[in-house]
């Protein structure tokens, strides 16, 4: 390839401030100047693509031509670190409180699911605690790409790794010849999941109401503004009574006006 097409290491003020209103305004995501060597690194492969010189020519070009680029965007740029059983006091504290929520068919949201590791983990938690299977999980993010690795339900072997002997038995399986090195969860635990694209910025109501939502390690992305905009929508999706569950670093300070904190980063809606 020629030269001057080479992986480009610099992106001017502009161009960064440029990134950052688009990423905002089509995700709500604030990237700090700290996230500057990160849009350099995960877009200069895009630049490369359609032999562009400067982020000045993807950003007024293909990034407003095409849909599609959007999204690519989105999905280079939004981070989906995750792993199973993370934050393991929330699924603990879920198995305690799910009786004072049974008595009608439980609806949860993981409303930022990445590659499927958090939704996998409470279809685990819900199968063992309500054999019933009067249960169901809405898995939603706004990248395509962590989707397509959420639906299959293959990881790498490794990741069995956080999951607790007694769930990687029943619900994990050891993928052989072809899929040697690979684990699948079980297609009955996928049966019970819906994966949708979703961004958190849409009006939620096309969602219907949930029992529990895990909103974890999202609203450190957003600014106060729009993590305050966002509470009190999914304030209004939650049944009386339901629990909003937030990642453990993230508090809601006095945000949702009929949430009340049962520990930190659990708040339950008021019956």
């Amino acid at each position: 390839m020629n030269s001057a097409f080479n992986h480009p290491d610099q992106i001017t003020d502009k161009e960064f401030a440029q990134s950052q209103k688009l990423i905002l305004d089509w995700a709500g995501i604030t990237l700090g100047s700290n996230k500057r060597p990160l849009v350099i690194g995960r877009l200069a492969k895009r630049l490369r693509h359609y032999q562009l010189k400067s982020f000045s020519g993807y950003l007024s070009g293909p990034l407003r031509q095409n849909p599609e680029e959007q999204q690519i965007m989105i999905d280079l740029l939004t981070t989906n670190e995750t792993y199973f059983f993370r934050e393991p006091a929330h699924f603990e504290y879920l198995q305690q409180i799910l009786p004072q929520l049974t008595g009608r068919p439980l609806r949860l949201w993981s409303a930022a699911c990445s590659t499927g590791a958090e939704p996998y983990t409470l279809a685990m938690v819900l199968s063992e605690a309500l054999p019933s299977g009067d249960w169901s999980i809405l898995a939603t993010d706004i990248s395509k790409t962590v989707l397509e690795t959420a639906r299959s339900g293959l990881y790498d072997i490794s990741a069995a790794d956080k999951i607790p002997l007694h769930y990687r038995k029943q619900y994990c399986l050891k993928g052989v010849r072809s899929k040697a090195g690979l684990m699948m969860i079980d297609p009955k635990l996928k049966q019970k999941i819906s994966f949708q694209q979703f961004n958190l910025q849409s009006e939620l109501d096309q969602l219907g109401n949930f029992d529990v939502i895990f909103l974890r390690n999202v609203m450190i992305y957003f600014d106060t503004e729009t993590k305050q905009r966002l509470v009190t929508r999914m304030e209004q999706r939650l049944n009386p009574g339901g629990y909003l569950i937030v990642g453990h670093s993230e508090s809601l300070n006095g945000m949702g006006r009929s949430l009340t904190m049962r520990k930190p980063s659990i708040y339950q809606k008021d019956s």
